[in-house]
């Protein structure tokens, strides 16, 4: 049993965990076993965030003061938090992918970019590309309209130095 110092210090590093994670999720498991625990810690790592189990009460108190606070507040039953600072479309990929497997696995509340989001949000997340599959179509779309210029261009060259071509072979060039 921990003692009222060690729940302090893990209340303040729950805080300071909250307060950098623009992105997490809350959810619930029952019955999950040590495999199934190392498979979603294993998920969840290869999508750049991490994952914790927490005591309703200290995540309560440890969100006190945070953008977090309302969606920490009254959890019942076995709580998880995974949360990252950078993509959170990943993330909930990795989450939702666990839960089709696992039913066990059920979400309670998220937060993206400080805002609350609901728990159909989440799969709805899940859906998006990532964000590098977004920046390769953002990137395609910027890159479109230069490719078909120098396509024209390159068509306009193409077909002029057809036209001298045949003239030459056709002897329309000489004096």
């Amino acid at each position: 049993m921990k003692n009222r110092e060690d729940k302090r210090k893990e209340v303040d590093l729950l805080r300071s965990e909250l307060e950098q994670a623009q992105h997490f999720f809350v959810a619930g498991f029952q019955k999950l076993r040590v495999q199934q625990d190392f498979e979603l810690r294993k998920a969840i790592r290869a999508a750049g965030g991490r994952y914790r189990v927490i005591k309703n009460n200290l995540a309560e108190k440890a969100a006190e003061g945070t953008p977090a606070q309302d969606l920490l507040k009254g959890l019942v039953g076995m709580t998880s938090l995974a949360y990252t600072e950078t993509d959170p479309v990943a993330l909930a990929k990795a989450l939702v992918a666990y839960a089709r497997i696992n039913p066990t696995f059920t979400f309670k509340a998220g937060m993206v970019e400080g805002r609350a989001i609901d728990i159909g949000a989440i799969g709805e997340l899940a859906a998006l590309p990532s964000r590098e599959g977004m920046f390769g179509k953002l990137l395609f779309l910027i890159q479109a309209p230069a490719q078909r210029l120098v396509t024209a261009l390159n068509g306009v060259g193409r077909n002029v130095a057809v036209v001298v071509d045949q003239g030459c072979k056709e002897n329309k060039f000489s004096s």
